[in-house]
C-alpha cells in the first residue's frame, strides 16, 4: 500500500536562479486505481512544495544578511570614527560620523534586514524540522503496512497516510502564514489591526476537524460564548 523505497530528494533549484514569488504548487490530480502509485506521488508533491519553500527562504536571506552586515560595519565603523574624533578631532567631523553611524542603524530598522534575515533562517529551519518529521511519520507508515501485521482495512490505511500529508500541508502552511504576519506587523509597526490580525492567528487556521478557529469557541450543544454587557441604566431620579 505504501512506498517500500524511501523517496529520493528533489532536485533543488541553484541559488543564483532568478528570484520568484512563493507559490503553490498545482495539486496533481490522477487516478485511484493503484492507491500505492497514487500516494507516492503526493507524498512527492508534499515533500517537493516543503523544499521550494525552504530554498525560497534560504535564497531570500542571501541580500539580506548581505546589506544587513554591511549597514552594520559602517554603523560601528561610523561610531568610533566619531568618538575618536570627539576626543581628539574637530567635532563637526565627530558629528558627520556619529549622523553616518545613525542612518546605517536607521536603514537597518526600517527595511527590515536584520529582522528579516532572521525571519528567514528561522522559517527554513522549522519548514525542514517539519519535513523530517513528516519522512519519519511515513517511514512508519510503511513500516506498519509492509511488516504488519495491518491494521483495518486498505482504505483506512490509505485514510492515514492522507491524514498525515494534509497534517504537513497545513503546518507548512501556518509556518509560512506566520512569517508573513510577522513581517506584516514589522512592516506597519504602527498598525494595530495588523498586530491584532497576527496574533489572533485568524488568517486560514484550522482545527483538527477541519472547522475554523475563532476567538469564542462552542461549547459542546451550547450557545456562542458572546462578552456580557452592562444592563442600561435606569432614570435618575431629579
Amino acid at each position: 500500500m505504501y512506498p517500500e523505497e524511501a523517496p529520493r530528494e528533489p532536485e533543488r533549484q541553484p541559488a543564483t536562479q532568478r528570484r520568484e514569488d512563493l507559490r503553490a504548487m498545482p495539486f496533481p490530480l490522477g487516478d485511484w486505481g493503484d492507491p500505492a502509485e497514487r500516494l507516492e506521488e503526493l507524498y512527492r508533491w508534499a515533500e517537493e512544495g516543503a523544499l521550494r519553500t525552504a530554498d525560497w527562504y534560504l535564497r531570500d536571506r542571501v541580500w539580506k544578511r548581505r546589506w544587513a552586515r554591511a549597514l552594520r560595519l559602517g554603523a560601528a565603523l561610523g561610531t568610533a570614527a566619531g568618538a575618536v574624533m570627539a576626543l581628539t578631532g574637530p567635532l563637526r567631523g565627530a558629528v558627520v560620523a556619529l549622523l553616518g553611524a545613525a542612518i546605517c542603524v536607521g536603514l537597518d530598522r526600517v527595511f527590515g534586514l536584520t529582522a528579516g534575515w532572521m525571519r528567514d533562517v528561522a522559517t527554513a529551519q522549522a519548514v525542514q524540522r517539519r519535513l523530517d518529521a513528516l519522512r519519519f511519520d511515513w517511514a512508519s507508515e510503511s513500516v506498519r503496512e509492509v511488516l504488519g501485521p495491518t491494521e483495518g482495512t486498505a482504505a483506512e490505511a490509505a485514510e492515514r497516510c492522507l491524514g498525515v500529508l494534509r497534517r504537513f500541508s497545513d503546518d507548512v502552511s501556518e509556518l509560512v502564514r506566520t512569517e508573513t504576519a510577522d513581517w506584516m506587523v514589522d512592516f506597519h509597526a504602527g498598525s494595530p489591526q495588523l498586530r491584532t490580525q497576527s496574533l489572533a492567528g485568524g488568517w486560514g487556521h484550522r482545527a483538527e476537524g477541519g472547522a475554523p478557529v475563532g476567538r469564542f469557541p462552542l461549547l459542546p450543544g451550547g450557545r456562542p460564548n458572546m462578552p456580557r454587557q452592562r444592563p442600561p441604566e435606569g432614570p435618575r431620579a431629579s
